[in-house]
């Protein structure tokens, strides 16, 4: 079932829908052509990408397994409650290609939502028995992750009006500040806990230094910033101010929350593999066993960088019935999918140990198959990602709810079996396994939902 959102104003974005049913991008003021937005998007994302996995390397190579493990912990935590309240309110921002809402309603929700977060989080971590320092590591892990989320949705509003490069220049800059910060206050303290408090700093200055300051000037040029609904000339400032009205408010919960919770079961199909390791094998395997997985990070930045940039595109052209340019984007960018997982796994089968012992130390090395099947996973996964941006382009938010669920079932059903009685290696057995039924699943959807544009345009 397609959800849709009942229109709060006349539709600005008619002729340029007219434009991408004839095959023709639209062309607000100020957007970026494709190539350029994915160019910004890529290199935006490697370079935070590898700014985080730098964070790793610091903990890996100043610390130990143990204390990459312990953030490795509140990084598993926080995400599935952090996503699920974010509402995935950055994809609703960017397929809204009528501008049904205001950024300040999308502001106002997810400070709502994100303070419900740190509240659960905060509730998680008493309820859990961890000591003072876990439980302080995975609350300010919660902290400098929230701080994110209302970038998150400055971020939104770029995307939305295709302007990638304010998105790259934002992450680029909070990555390389929280990676000399953490790097720094490890060197100097061997503080995990004092780390990751600079850690929420640098997502707090980039959040204030930048991001908000951005969405100010992109509101400045715009004609609608200077003349309110009344006529009556107006400062762009109240566009920075959160609105809580209940109508909107309320029609964007019920739209953002089936993705919600798509991306709260997303993240438990991740993080479900490191609470059985955890569990099961202890702080040690799993700082060695999130150190392999977030290898897979560098080809999802690339699968991210494109799929974010071709979002809007793809789905100007689905709402404007112009299937066969929606076909197209999406072929191409499946086809870089499959490549890309395949260099992946190509690299791990000849290099894998190598990599891990260069990358990190010897004794992440000893695990180097099950290292092999994480890259399985992350090749199967690439090409499963592209699916699920062709699905959420479409707006078929509703339906990816059972699949996800289904992933986050098989995943655990698997962590459960294979875990106890081949460990690491086992846990790579699950994630690869969970990443085929995903792609399966999101192939079907995508099947549906284009059989289901061609039926209604009859």
């Amino acid at each position: 079932m397609i959800v849709t959102s009942t229109k709060l104003g006349p539709d600005p974005l008619v002729p340029a829908l007219e434009q991408a049913r004839k095959g023709h991008a639209p062309a607000p003021g100020g957007r970026l052509a494709l190539r350029v937005n994915f160019a910004w998007t890529l290199v935006g994302n490697l370079v935070y990408a590898g700014c985080q996995w730098g964070i790793l390397v610091v903990l890996a190579k100043l610390g130990s397994p143990e204390v990459l493990g312990q953030f490795a912990l509140g990084l598993a935590v926080t995400a599935p409650v952090l996503l699920f309240t974010n509402l995935q309110m950055r994809s609703v921002q960017a397929t809204d290609a009528r501008r049904d809402y205001d950024f300040r309603d999308y502001l106002g929700l997810r400070t709502l939502t994100t303070a419900a977060g740190l509240l659960a989080i905060v509730g998680i971590v008493l309820a859990s028995g961890y000591g003072p320092e876990t439980g302080g590591v995975i609350v300010l892990v919660g902290l400098a992750k929230g701080l994110e989320s209302l970038s998150d949705v400055c971020h939104g509003r770029f995307q939305q009006l295709e302007r990638m490069d304010r998105i790259a220049v934002s992450v680029m800059t909070k990555g390389i500040l929280s990676l000399g910060i953490m790097a720094t206050v490890i060197l100097l303290t061997h503080n995990l806990l004092w780390a990751t408090l600079g850690l929420a700093a640098s997502s707090a200055l980039v959040l204030g230094g930048y991001d908000f300051r951005n969405v100010l000037r992109l509101t400045r040029q715009a004609p609608a910033a200077r003349v309110g609904a009344n006529g009556r000339c107006g400062s762009p400032w109240h566009h920075l101010w959160p609105r809580w009205s209940a109508r909107p408010l309320g029609r964007l919960v019920w739209l953002g929350l089936p993705l919600g919770a798509v991306m709260c079961l997303i993240s438990l199909n991740t993080n479900v593999p490191r609470y059985f390791v955890e569990h099961h094998l202890g702080l040690r395997a799993l700082g060695i066993f999130s150190a392999m997985g977030y290898v897979m990070v560098a080809g999802t930045m690339v699968i991210n960088a494109l799929g974010q940039s071709a979002t809007p595109r793809l789905a100007q052209c689905y709402a404007a019935g112009n299937l066969t340019a929606f076909r197209r984007l999406l072929l191409k960018m499946l086809v870089l999918g499959a490549v890309l997982g395949g260099a992946v796994v190509a690299v791990a089968v000849l290099a894998g140990r190598e990599l891990l012992t260069v990358l990190y130390r010897p004794e992440y090395a000893e695990h180097a198959g099950a290292f092999i099947w994480l890259m399985v996973a992350a090749g199967i996964g690439c090409v499963a990602s592209f699916l699920g941006y062709g699905i959420t382009a479409a707006r078929y938010f509703r339906i990816q709810t059972p699949l996800f669920l289904l992933v986050a079932g098989v995943t655990a059903a698997g962590c459960a079996v294979l875990v106890p009685s081949h460990q690491l290696l086992g846990a790579g057995w699950a994630v690869a396994i969970a990443a085929l039924v995903q792609v399966v699943g999101s192939a079907g959807i995508l099947a549906y939902a284009l059989r289901n544009a061609r039926l209604v345009r009859k």
